[in-house]
């Protein structure tokens, strides 16, 4: 989520960056589960995007979802871009294209992930429907042009939207034009960190293939399963990707700090000024020598902030963000938590699931991230298919949940929320098939369906 921090504390030395990433250590007695997603509004009626301004705008859905919630408005300006609970933890933002994302507050369970998702969606649906606005779960926008996308009123996105063509053929469509739903998850050591980053890399892409969710474009079919998944690929690959030296010997906070110090910046935040500084180095500005603002050292909110603009598959700040997978409907939402947390926060699925991954090398790796946005369950790896794979990792995905034996009111655990991701796999076929063969089959070939079989 595109927040900024707020903390003028000057950084002396590197070392003081690997200390804060540190900090993100806890007892596995406090690990939490954060879901975020990401949902395109649109109007009932004529299915065209919303902008910001006008009386049933994006800015009146924000003004009426913070009047019901009481949450702290998050202003830029003028202009209410977000708000967020001081309390819970949990925050609503704006994407680029005007994307209305929940970053859920750090939960104990996937049952209490999923009241919070279905507490979420029916308050936007209750401030929504009076001004004629739905919300479409999909990984990308299935019609709407660039052109006809509209653009948030936030600094920090006119900077991204300016550099963007410079460093990818797709980045302009990455922000104005996907939707995702992403896990935040905990670690309790830098081995910890280490072990969890490398499966969660691995397996990024088997996400990636249960939940293809972005077959259309303009209208029609795009010749892919996850579209979304594709654009990445082609955004800026400074900041993208697979992560190879998380597989290297010698991996932990320091190397990922030395990392994120090659990437480059997109702004620095001065008060209220969004300095353009695209393409610049940190490292200049921990030294106080940045050409665009010489003598401006570096403080702890230019690094909290810098590190969320870093978009690889699987993103570490004082958790692990995982970042696979496109937006769907409703139950996947928490199905994607309850892979995750299935897979990561038992250390004997934890193992297992680094048994299933070990050997697999950085080329494999690679080529999988690859060819899952166009073939999803249907690539082949070695001697078999991704859905093999995807049928391994749900297995111990659910005996994971069954160790944690979490249980909600009616005596069950959270191994049902896999379910639907069970019946994904086993057929072999994605949310993103079952469309396209409705498409050519009683949608007629008509794209409007969508906006009313999956919106929420």
């Amino acid at each position: 989520m595109a927040r900024d921090v707020i903390d003028s504390t000057p950084i002396g030395s590197r070392d003081e960056l690997v200390a804060w990433i540190e900090k993100g250590v806890k007892p596995p007695s406090q690990f939490r589960i954060g879901t975020e997603h990401e949902k395109f509004p649109f109007r009932a009626v004529t299915h065209q995007p919303v902008p910001y301004e006008g009386s049933n705008g994006i800015r009146a859905l924000l003004e009426g979802m913070q009047a019901m919630l009481g949450w702290e408005p998050i202003m830029e300006g003028e202009h209410i871009i977000g708000m967020l609970d001081i309390t819970g933890g949990g925050a609503i933002s704006l994407e680029p294209g005007g994307q209305f994302e929940l970053s859920g507050a750090p939960l104990n369970s996937i049952h209490q992930t999923c009241s919070e998702i279905h507490a979420h969606l029916a308050q936007v649906r209750e401030i929504g429907g009076p001004l004629g606005i739905r919300f479409l779960g999909l990984g990308m926008s299935p019609v709407w042009t660039r052109e006809q996308t509209p653009r948030m009123p936030k600094r920090r996105y006119e900077i991204m939207t300016n550099y963007m063509p410079k460093v990818g053929v797709m980045g302009l469509d990455m922000m104005y034009r996907t939707s995702t739903v992403q896990v935040n998850l905990d670690f309790s050591s830098e081995a910890d960190m280490v072990k969890k980053l490398r499966v969660s890399l691995a397996l990024q892409p088997i996400a990636t293939a249960i939940f293809a969710n972005s077959p259309f474009l303009h209208g029609r079919p795009n010749g892919f399963l996850s579209l979304r998944s594709e654009v990445w690929r082609h955004t800026d690959l400074d900041r993208t990707g697979m992560l190879p030296f998380a597989f290297d010997d010698g991996m932990g906070f320091e190397r990922y700090v030395d990392y994120a110090l090659d990437v480059p910046l997109y702004f620095v935040k001065r008060g209220d000024v969004y300095h353009d500084v695209a393409g610049a180095s940190f490292r200049d500005l921990l030294a106080g020598t940045l050409p665009q603002l010489p003598g401006e050292r570096a403080t702890m909110s230019d690094w909290a902030n810098h590190l969320g603009t870093l978009f690889p598959e699987v993103r570490l700040k004082r958790y692990l963000e995982m970042r696979g997978a496109d937006a769907g409907p409703t139950g996947k939402l928490a199905a994607l938590s309850a892979f995750w947390v299935g897979l990561l926060y038992s250390s004997e699925t934890l193992d297992a699931a680094w048994e299933l991954v070990k050997d697999w090398t950085e080329a494999e790796r690679q080529a999988l991230r690859d060819s899952v946005s166009r073939q999803a369950l249907k690539t082949p790896f070695r001697n078999e298919t991704v859905r093999d794979i995807a049928l391994r990792a749900l297995a111990i995905a659910r005996r994971g949940l069954k160790i944690r034996n979490i249980e909600d009111w009616e005596g069950r655990n959270e191994e049902h929320f896999l379910d639907g991701l069970d019946d994904i796999v086993e057929s072999g076929l994605t949310a993103a098939d079952e469309m396209l063969a409705r498409y050519h089959g009683e949608w007629d070939g008509k794209i409007d369906p969508i906006f009313d079989e999956k919106a929420y």
